[in-house]
């Protein structure tokens, strides 16, 4: 398979770098470059590609913009967005998450780690590295006018569906919450895809946030 990739970021010199990782790597072809949000909505829509690596602070339209009409959109649903930062604290990020991105990553991570990312993301998953997406989660949702507990969403699972969300937002994966509740990891991917529809949630990373929103996990515990 062929991870097709867009490159969102206003520095010239990133997206080079990128695109000559990911040129001299097999199995990733670079569809396009884009210097803002608007130009990544459009590159999206022009060639659906598999991932948006986007940078949330750009000018214009910046990334998490261009991350909420991407996710709006019902014709880019496989589209994945994948949002490069700088600091691991972030409020752009957790709203980025809120919006529908499917992971991120720090700007000076290793090479090796972003095709990884790359790869995960690509294939339907989040890339969600728990202590850190934890205390970016708790930071915002801790503030008291981030505070968004509207248990609506939740009250529509059941018991089981709970303590399966709950898991999800300590970052444990498939295997590891099957393993938690003895269950099977078929069972387990059930609960999180039946969870995913009830509460129109688009991947992992957005239950993570309405764990903490809906006051079904609490910052700090």
């Amino acid at each position: 398979m062929t991870v097709r990739v867009v490159l969102a970021d206003d520095q010239a010199l990133v997206r080079a770098g990128f695109r000559v990782l990911l040129d001299t790597e097999d199995g990733f072809e670079v569809c396009g470059e884009a210097r803002d949000g608007g130009e990544a909505v459009e590159l999206a829509r022009a060639t659906h590609p598999d991932v948006v690596v986007m940078d949330v602070r750009m000018p214009g339209v910046d990334g998490l913009e261009a991350t909420r009409r991407i996710t709006a959109d019902e014709d880019l649903a496989e589209v994945k967005v994948l949002v490069l930062t700088t600091f691991d604290i972030d409020e752009y990020v957790y709203e980025a998450l809120r919006a529908g991105a499917s992971g991120f990553l720090l700007k000076d991570t290793e090479p090796v780690e972003l095709l990884r990312a790359l790869r995960v993301v690509a294939a339907g998953d989040s890339l969600l590295a728990p202590t850190v997406t934890r205390r970016l989660i708790a930071e915002f949702v801790g503030r008291p006018e981030n505070r968004r507990v509207d248990n609506t969403a939740v009250r529509q699972v059941t018991d089981r569906e709970r303590e399966v969300l709950a898991l999800v937002a300590g970052g444990l994966s498939n295997d590891e919450i099957a393993a938690h509740l003895v269950i099977s990891t078929a069972t387990a991917r059930t609960h999180v895809s039946r969870i995913m529809t009830k509460v129109g949630a688009r991947d992992r990373a957005q239950l993570v946030v309405l764990a903490y929103e809906s006051g079904l996990v609490t910052p700090g515990r």
